[in-house]
């Protein structure tokens, strides 16, 4: 699919009022996107766990209005306004209007809350931009409907194999939208192995929207478990933003996202055969190459703490004497991801306990397991 197929005609009838509530969750890369271009398009393709408990959810509530020319919004977290949110969400809006005409036709109320604690350390981009974005596409659905035009709108009258077509446009639609809001927000719709960019052994993968994994994967990696360690819950002393902004010129840039495109092509044998060890190898390299590139930018810095050094050396220490599974990533933070398969659930949580909760701001951390997506509620 290219550009032009997400590009909305202006209706002529609105609804007047109404309501969506959609759920997203979070995701983790295991292959990391480091890098980008406009608008919002990734250097290098990645590869991504879908999370299941850590997710948001958002209702979009809209009544009609004079198409004045402009956005009309107002954004509430758990039940408080949030005024500091607006500069974000007019730059989405700004920035998708060419395919969703209709956002100066109403007001909106924003209501939206994460089922992980406020202030945690995990990012809700991801999962709150692909949330807002299945509102905005589940509107469109309807109005489209409502002019009777063509579209994603699904009826009773339709084949199954048609329906199945419009369902799968209404996702890559919605996951089109939710990149322009935040790159990685494409890849929290669907689940549990989620492919965004380019690949050339992956058919249908795009730098325009997530796609399911579409190859085989083992039973070793179909029950994976994800307890974030919340190390640092203060807010990033560099944006990810700035910090893609960096790889522009970056003198290791162009050989890393070489080394992406490699290490997805690894992962597709490792995720057929069951290679669990292959699997810890490159998880646990692409989450230290993504810091290593921070800190080898123009400007430099460094966004892990001690206690993530500590908690990581723990994990290499506790697989070597146990012979465990489980393994760490990082994102562009301070947090540790401890991946591993269901059946070491009891072992490596007391682990956790016993070992690593002493790194963790105030003890916190969240237990998570890979998911299928987002649902409308």
């Amino acid at each position: 699919m290219i550009v032009q197929d997400f590009v909305s005609k202006p209706f002529s009838k609105h609804i007047s009022n109404g309501s969506t509530t959609w759920s997203s969750p979070s995701n983790i890369a295991l292959v990391k996107y480091w890098g980008k271009r406009e608008p919002q398009l990734p250097e290098n393709p990645s590869i991504s766990f879908t999370l299941s408990n850590c997710k948001t959810i958002t209702t979009l509530r809209y009544s009609e209005k004079k198409n004045d020319g402009n956005f009309s919004f107002d954004i509430f977290l758990d039940g408080e306004k949030k005024d500091d949110f607006k500069h974000k969400i007019d730059t989405f809006f700004n920035r998708i209007k060419a395919y969703a005409p209709f956002l100066e036709h109403y007001h909106f109320t924003i209501e939206t809350k994460n089922t992980f604690p406020h202030s945690s350390g995990i990012a809700s981009s991801a999962s709150g931009m692909s949330a807002l974005a299945l509102c905005l596409v589940d509107l469109e659905k309807e109005l489209l409907q409502l002019n009777d035009m063509e579209g994603f709108s699904a009826n009773g009258d339709l084949s199954s194999e048609k329906k199945s077509l419009l369902d799968d446009y209404f996702l890559k639609k919605a996951s089109f939208l939710a990149r322009l809001g935040s790159g990685s927000a494409c890849r929290s719709l669907q689940g549990p192995l989620v492919v965004w960019g380019h690949h050339d052994e992956i058919e249908g993968s795009t730098d325009l929207f997530g796609v399911s994994y579409p190859f085989e994967v083992h039973k070793h990696f179909r029950n994976y478990q994800d307890v974030i360690l919340l190390v640092d819950k203060g807010e990033k002393q560099v944006s990810s933003t700035i910090g893609h902004n960096l790889m522009h010129g970056h003198p290791f840039a162009q050989e890393r996202f070489k080394q992406a495109n490699r290490n997805i092509s690894t992962l597709k044998t490792i995720l057929k055969e069951g290679n669990v060890d292959a699997f810890i190898n490159i998880v646990e390299s692409e989450a230290l190459t993504l810091h290593a590139m921070m800190m080898t930018s123009q400007p430099y810095f460094i966004l892990m703490k001690p206690n993530t050094l500590k908690i990581i050396n723990s994990i290499w220490d506790f697989r070597k004497k146990t012979g465990s599974k489980l393994c760490f990533t990082l994102d562009a933070g301070a947090n540790v991801h401890v991946l591993f398969p269901g059946n070491e659930t009891q072992k490596v949580l007391d682990f956790i306990n016993n070992e690593l909760v002493v790194y963790c701001e105030n003890g916190n951390y969240i237990c998570d397991q890979i998911g299928i997506g987002a649902k409308k509620i």
